[in-house]
């Protein structure tokens, strides 16, 4: 028994100067304003390996961020988004043109004519044969327009003409709604405008997964960020916008809204947000039991976002107990993963458990027992 205690013993000096290297679990240098690690970051349009920064989060950061988040959703949205104007013929349009006291001009067969036969194409050209008057452009042209264009084309052939244009099919101008709702697909535009309210009200409603805070438009090869939540319970019209010709709605899934605990908290877990709510630093914590004070290393709490090849961890240094206002002042996103870093000692105790003979502790409380 004494040449195994002894054996044992004789491991402690080794193991105290192996401490360091030999800590079992994750663990963050704080000594450098950049993380230890090398990771992918975006810069200058392509993807390069640099240290990410390790921000002190304090009341002037959280001051910047919340201004930067105001200015950005104020300019978040397209600049041509306001302007309401008629509708714009385009080409499959059907058209139905009728011209009074010629009957010959007008559809054979009246109202015998199937529905879906009636009416003249538009060209993929944008044009729109007419008897007597040719091809004529009405691709971007209005109703008011196109009536026009007719009647000066036909008045040099007839007396007194009047005829009347309407859309009868409107094939032209369409926007997809996509994601989560009830009928995802494209929608046809037609003579009253159509509105991301009216888009998602055609496709049925936002089903309940539905993120209704992050809804994405895409647009001219831009994504725009827009606040549903915001239309239908704060009455936001701003966000209300009219759609045009491409344009894709996309309403995501709330459950991928996910915030990560880990470290030297109550309970390591992956909290869900709310839709519409926000989630602070303070609230993970709460969530996730609090910080085991009797473990962990307070003044190592950061908060690790990778934010699309943007990546920044945040650090706050809990030691204070009115550093929880900063904390519930920090506003979380998706993704991001909140890590309470490991006391020293708590370390130490893990290196004895792992590479210790299982018969240490034992021997060492006879080693005490018998004076040693």
């Amino acid at each position: 028994m004494f040449r195994s205690l002894a054996r044992s013993t004789a491991l402690i000096p080794v193991l105290l100067l192996q401490a360091c290297s030999l800590t079992p679990g994750m663990e963050m240098e704080t000594n450098s304003p950049l993380s230890h690690i090398e990771v992918p970051t975006m810069k200058d349009g392509k993807l390069v390996k640099e240290k990410a920064p390790i921000i002190p989060i304090t009341a002037d950061l959280i001051i910047e961020r919340e201004n930067l988040k105001q200015q950005a959703a104020a300019n978040s949205l397209p600049p041509d988004s306001a302007p309401v104007s008629a509708y714009k013929i385009g080409p499959h349009d059907r058209l139905q043109i009728t011209v009074w006291d010629h009957p010959e001009l007008n559809d054979p067969g009246s109202e015998k004519i199937d529905p879906t036969l009636a009416g003249k194409t538009v060209q993929d050209d944008g044009t729109l044969y007419y008897p007597y008057v040719g091809n004529v452009p009405v691709a971007g042209k209005t109703v008011d327009e196109v009536r026009e264009l007719l009647t000066q084309g036909l008045s040099r052939y007839f007396k007194r003409v009047k005829l009347d244009v309407r859309v009868l099919s409107f094939q032209s101008h369409r926007a997809a709604v996509v994601g989560q709702v009830k009928t995802p697909g494209v929608q046809s535009m037609n003579e009253t405008p159509l509105t991301i309210a009216e888009a998602i009200s055609r496709a049925g409603g936002v089903t309940e997964e539905a993120d209704t805070t992050n809804v994405t438009l895409a647009r001219d090869g831009k994504l725009y960020k827009i606040d549903v939540m915001k239309l239908y319970e704060k009455g936001g019209i701003d966000q209300n916008l009219l759609l045009k010709d491409g344009d894709v709605l996309n309403i995501p899934d709330r459950r991928d809204n996910k915030v990560f605990v880990m470290g030297e908290v109550g309970r390591q877990q992956a909290l869900q947000i709310a839709n519409g709510q926000r989630m602070t630093l303070a609230q993970a914590l709460a969530e996730a039991y609090g910080v085991d004070f009797n473990s962990s290393r307070p003044e190592e709490i950061y908060v690790i976002r990778t934010g699309e090849f943007k990546p920044e961890i945040f650090q706050l240094d809990g030691e204070s107990p009115d550093s929880m206002i900063l904390a519930d002042q920090f506003t979380l996103q998706a993704h991001d993963t909140v890590f309470v870093g490991t006391a020293g000692v708590t370390q130490w105790s893990r290196v004895l458990n792992q590479i210790l003979p299982s018969s240490f502790t034992s021997v060492m409380s006879r080693a005490a027992f018998m004076g040693m």
